[in-house]
């Protein structure tokens, strides 16, 4: 006779989810053990059989979303191959159009401004991406300085995208966003990346 295996405590994993989303709907202020509990429809005596404390909750958080937003990343872009600017754009859209990612990116963005930890926490991830663009516009750029300044303007304009709100007369803003890809990633305008 097989045994029935009930899951006792609330998994490690749905802790972190639930602050994730929190942080990304209310920033770290938002990230409170009683609401997270409330909000996994459990008690909060579960939460300290995995995390010593809030602090430590925050760290697992900033890990996840480390791990998720650069080597995760990364190895899907690799994965399914390309040419590099296939997998820029692969890249981008992964990280800063995800449904998932992108908000806790901007929240991640907007704590760093007021934690130094956070921030460099940040940074560390921001150079692994802006590494990544070095190479890949490496690849068809040959000034340094060049590969830098279009590596800058590419990661500005994933990020900054977000934060304008100005119109652009009787363009989208899907149509502005690609014909500056297409400058940044030298691709003649209508090129799909190969």
């Amino acid at each position: 006779m097989g045994h029935i295996k009930f899951e006792t405590r609330t998994p490690r994993d749905r802790w972190i989810e639930a602050g994730l989303e929190a942080l990304a709907s209310g920033g770290p202020d938002a990230v409170r053990v009683e609401a997270l509990a409330k909000r996994l429809g459990v008690s909060k005596g579960g939460f300290y059989g995995f995390f010593a404390d809030r602090d430590a909750l925050l760290t697992a958080m900033v890990d996840t979303w480390e791990r998720e937003s650069t080597d995760e990343v990364i190895n899907r872009v690799e994965k399914e191959g390309g040419s590099p600017k296939t997998r820029i754009a692969r890249a981008g859209v992964q990280t800063f159009s995800s449904d998932r990612l992108l908000p806790i990116d901007l929240a991640i963005r907007d704590w760093a401004r007021r934690d130094p930890v956070i921030a460099d926490r940040l940074r560390r991830v921001d150079n692994r991406r802006l590494g990544l663009l070095r190479e890949m516009i490496g690849t068809f750029c040959d000034d340094p300085d060049e590969v830098e300044a279009r590596s800058v303007l590419a990661f500005c304009l994933l990020i900054g995208e977000h934060f304008l709100a100005a119109d652009h007369g009787d363009r989208s803003r899907a149509q502005v966003l690609r014909r500056a890809g297409d400058l940044i990633l030298n691709r003649h305008p209508g090129q799909t990346p190969a």
